[in-house]
């Protein structure tokens, strides 16, 4: 029987994962199928095209466009520096020379006897693409990228802002609730994806980015720090562009918020160990959560034969699962029923339920709607 689509967060302490690396247009890929990679070596680069300057040549110089060649100095391809005369013209018998000057370092593209205009193209901005973890790699897209596959502990979390970047973790709080301040900064943190707890606040986040961290993980992040953290309210459906220095992964939601047990314990478990992290966060169809990758063997991860569970298979009795609805908001816990039957609510709506058994043994009845799955 079919089942409804469930969202799922993955926390697993390891997995096969398989990352795609590809170029915003056409260049050159440095890395062939079967080559070992590391997480920040590069695999594929390109330039892209530099932007445009238009110069009214003609104007500045005073003469009709028509003209315009008659006082160029340099013809279209030559390269020209920032403040070098492109143009002159004299007048009054050569006693005044006016000259029109580059206003960037460039090439000459075009020069237009219609508008008067030299147009310049500044020079081509390299793009280089990392392989993000160390792995693999396992197929070239040819001229664009490759795809790099890798095994370790993989950590979703359910917000994120700044994009890829690389890390020593370190965890600086003791507890999963409690929360990350600049005291916890102390120290040599520069390079290093800082674990905290149930909350970081602006200061933390500012301190930790003029520090040299490189990520912050948290449990909760109130929304107005973020705001005032950011500069401007996010009000965007995709984030991971921003440029802040650090990228900041936030595990349960906003607020206070103990980071999930599970996920402060699998973070302690690897301290010290290398990762990778992305922020990139993607709210509406095809959904992009922020997340950790921790590369590592089977073996390295504790893992034996014992299989983990694949939320591809949709939830069971028995999927571990976290409500994120009121009254039980942020509980994890395990599916204990499916019934078939729709159930009223309490906003009288008919709607599929499950029953959950939590840690502590309680059982509660949850619309299917309220849940997430997650990995493990």
């Amino acid at each position: 029987m079919a089942h409804a689509y469930t969202p799922g967060l993955r926390v697993s302490p390891w997995a096969r994962i398989r990352k795609e690396r590809r170029l915003p247009l056409a260049g050159q890929v440095l890395a062939a199928a079967g080559d070992r990679v590391g997480a920040e070596q590069i695999v594929a680069r390109t330039e892209l095209p530099g932007n445009v300057q238009p110069v009214k040549a003609a104007s500045i110089l005073g003469q009709h466009p028509s003209d315009l060649r008659d006082y160029m100095l340099k013809k279209e391809g030559d390269r020209v520096a920032k403040g070098e005369p492109i143009a002159a013209a004299r007048s009054f018998f050569g006693l005044f020379k006016t000259d029109c000057l580059s206003p960037v370092d460039g090439t000459i593209e075009s020069v237009s006897t219609v508008t008067g205009q030299v147009i310049l193209r500044e020079p081509p901005v390299p793009v280089q693409i990392d392989a993000y973890v160390s792995g693999r790699v396992v197929d070239v897209i040819a001229h664009e990228g490759v795809v790099v596959e890798t095994e370790g502990a993989f950590i979703q979390g359910i917000f994120g802002v700044g994009g890829e970047t690389h890390g020593t973790i370190r965890m600086a709080v003791a507890s999963p609730d409690e929360p990350l301040t600049v005291e916890h900064l102390a120290g040599d943190v520069a390079g290093c994806v800082v674990v905290g707890g149930s909350l970081v606040d602006e200061a933390a986040l500012r301190a930790a980015a003029r520090r040299g961290v490189r990520a912050i993980v948290a449990g909760g992040l109130e929304a107005a720090d973020l705001q005032r953290f950011l500069g401007y309210d996010l009000g965007v459906a995709i984030t991971g562009s921003e440029q802040l220095g650090l990228s900041v992964i936030v595990t349960e939601g906003f607020g206070r918020m103990a980071m999930a047990a599970r996920t402060f314990e699998l973070l302690s478990r690897h301290a010290g160990r290398p990762c990778s992290v992305n922020g990139a966060t993607q709210i509406r169809a095809g959904v992009m959560r922020p997340e950790i990758v921790i590369c590592m063997s089977r073996e390295e991860a504790g893992i034996g034969d014992e299989s983990l569970f694949d939320m591809r298979r949709g939830l069971q009795v028995g999927s571990p699962v976290r409500v994120i609805r009121a009254p039980h908001f942020g509980r994890l816990g395990e599916v204990a029923e499916l019934p078939p039957d729709l159930e009223t609510v309490e906003s009288e709506a008919r709607v599929r339920i499950l029953r959950v058994r939590f840690s502590s043994g309680e059982e509660a009845l949850v619309p299917r709607a309220n849940v997430e799955m997650i990995e493990r």
